[in-house]
């Protein structure tokens, strides 16, 4: 009896976020493979940084004051973390982190051109475990970005071995060290702080799914916000999940994909199991 063909990369991607979309997904699939059409994030920088229009929404998202003391968990390569320096305006205290040591590189390469020596001063580089944090510092943030690694399906799309090695296993990895990283961003702030989480993923597994479980983890201990009620224009911008908010580029002329959802931190976490 014939062996049946072995399934393609491909076609397991095709196949599992076909299943997601239905019908939108060839849409989708389409607007994921054209080219991304970035823009400048603000004109106070000293070198312009070009990012996607979803990013500089999501970031914008997170509040910030001056004098807030911020981590950036997962900062690389560091658009995100100029739009919060631009927002501290050199004051407070932020924490860009990155594990890998060739993204942080790049993210010190990124500060250094892009920021005044006065805004620069506010923010310092570290090489953390995001998943660990909390084993070094609780309850310590006014704020906190995590924009968790993730399956990049954009990426995915254009890079033909990439694509030929992907299983569903990837998001469900990248689950558990999304979750692990969030879990610990909600220990490492402080009583009322907010923390935004966010990825460029289109998949339910690491985005609102993610909030899911911590709800059911981590209940009592935190509330969603929910940003349509500051933000209307946001109804336009990006699509209501059950938790949080998707930007898909077959409708948002090419923006995105981006995740985010808000968090506010209500009660205090007594280093609860994962």
């Amino acid at each position: 009896m014939a062996k049946a063909a072995k399934t393609s990369g491909q076609e397991r991607f095709d196949q599992y976020y076909g299943e997601i979309y239905g019908n939108r997904w060839p849409v989708l699939r389409e607007a994921l493979l054209k080219e991304t059409n970035p823009v400048s994030l603000s004109d106070k920088l000293t070198e312009p940084y070009y990012m996607d229009k979803a990013s500089i929404l999501a970031a914008s998202m997170l509040p910030i004051s001056e004098n807030n003391c911020v981590l950036d968990m997962c900062a690389a390569p560091g658009g995100k973390t100029l739009s919060i320096a631009l927002r501290l305006n050199g004051k407070g205290r932020l924490i860009a982190n990155d594990r890998s040591a060739s993204r942080r590189n790049r993210l010190i390469s990124v500060l250094d051109s892009c920021l005044s020596q006065e805004l620069r001063s506010v923010v310092k580089v570290t090489g953390h475990d995001s998943t660990t944090w909390s084993l070094h510092e609780r309850d310590t943030y006014d704020r906190i970005l995590l924009d968790a690694p993730c399956s990049s399906e954009r990426h995915v799309l254009t890079d033909s071995k990439a694509l030929s090695i992907w299983s569903p296993n990837r998001p469900k990895q990248l689950a558990i060290q999304q979750f692990a990283m969030l879990a610990a961003a909600l220990d490492a702030a402080k009583y009322g702080a907010y923390i935004l989480y966010s990825t460029c993923s289109i998949c339910p597994l690491e985005n609102e799914l993610i909030i899911d479980k911590l709800s059911r983890k981590r209940n009592g201990l935190f509330e969603e916000v929910n940003l349509l009620a500051s933000y209307p224009e946001l109804s336009g911008k990006s699509e209501s999940l059950s938790h949080g908010y998707i930007v898909l580029p077959d409708v948002q002329d090419g923006a995105g994909p981006l995740y985010f959802c808000l968090i506010r931190k209500t009660a205090a976490s007594e280093g609860e199991s994962l």
